[in-house]
């Protein structure tokens, strides 16, 4: 079967706490979120005379009531988190105090949130502003960043002290049904997606999204780290599944047409960077390129974080390709064409 578009098999999500049935086995949560993004998609698949559930939600009040009413009348078992989000790995405490249900995450993420949320060195708040500054950002949205403070840590108030590791090509039971996990970088150190032959059906946590591109970015522990590399590698590993493959993402509604998903967003990276490299005839810093990345006005921290991080990713990868030159002075860090352009 080839499909040359998104296809929406569901027009409209459920409500806030109110399961819908998308597959054999599988029902759909969304709750909200407080950004501009607003709103997750979680999975219930069923297990026996229980539940596991797939991502959690963010830690805030109206989440936990919405998931209140699910509890009163499914029995979670089972706690399995893509990656360590907020929105993902937030409530994942919460509701093992709830209901006893054990976390399966994979390593690098259990560990990554464990020092988001400590703020252990290099994954501090200041360490990420002076990342930033390094790159470029003015003072004013510098200090915007640091009065923020730990955000991660008021969306995830707590983390489950232990975890079972997820492995990649491991194949979790649940339901009688084997899910494979597809590890996938770039997004996340060690995001899990989840695979069902037997259905056709991916759970694709943030990295395949319908309409949206996923954030890609650059931690400061990393400074030069090739994430938009790593990422554009797995989306093509997805595009190995079958092309009539349900996909549930974390965003958007639920689809078919993993193939042509996978090729678009490859094409709107190769469209991303061209306009980088085109913008760099003189030198700039990535502060300086977030409108040719993002041609809308940026104001609020949370979008400042992202947007920088995406701009970093996309100059170090376009710097590993020898296509950008990175030039640092007066400890700032700008990037300018190669000769090969």
């Amino acid at each position: 079967m080839t499909l040359s578009a998104i296809d929406y098999p569901q027009a409209k999500p459920p409500a806030a706490g109110s399961p819908m049935a998308v597959a054999p086995g599988i029902e759909w949560l969304r709750m909200p979120l407080p950004f501009a993004l607003d709103h997750i998609n979680l999975w219930l698949l069923a297990d026996g005379t229980s539940y596991t559930a797939v991502d959690t939600g963010i830690g805030l009040d109206p989440v936990k009531a919405a998931w209140q009413s699910v509890l009163a009348e499914r029995r979670i078992g089972r706690l399995l988190v893509t990656h360590f989000h907020p929105d993902h790995l937030g409530l994942a405490a919460w509701l093992q105090e709830q209901t006893g249900a054990p976390l399966w995450i994979t390593q690098g993420e259990y560990l990554t949130g464990q020092m988001v949320k400590h703020q252990v060195g290099a994954y501090g708040v200041p360490a990420m502003c002076a990342f930033f500054r390094r790159h470029g950002l003015d003072d004013a949205r510098v200090q915007a960043l640091a009065d923020r403070g730990n955000a991660y840590g008021r969306g995830v108030p707590a983390i489950p002290d232990s975890f079972q590791p997820l492995w990649e090509g491991e194949d979790v039971t649940i339901g009688g049904r084997a899910w494979r996990v597809i590890i996938g970088h770039g997004h996340a150190p060690e995001h899990a997606s989840l695979y069902c032959e037997e259905l056709h059906v991916l759970i694709s946590g943030d990295m395949l999204l319908p309409r949206i591109s996923t954030n890609i970015s650059v931690f400061a522990g990393v400074p030069d780290a090739n994430p938009l590399a790593w990422f554009l590698a797995s989306l093509d590993r997805l595009r190995e599944l079958p092309a009539d493959t349900l996909v549930l993402p974390s965003h958007g509604l639920p689809f078919r047409g993993l193939h042509f998903r996978v090729d678009q967003l490859h094409a709107h990276h190769t469209e991303r960077c061209a306009a980088l490299v085109g913008a760099c005839g003189e030198p700039k810093s990535a502060a300086e390129l977030i409108p040719v990345l993002f041609p809308r006005e940026i104001t609020d921290p949370h979008q400042t974080m992202f947007a920088m991080g995406e701009a970093i990713a996309h100059l170090n990868y376009l710097q590993q390709a020898r296509r950008l030159e990175r030039i640092e002075e007066n400890g700032i860090i700008r990037y300018t064409k190669t000769n090969k352009e």
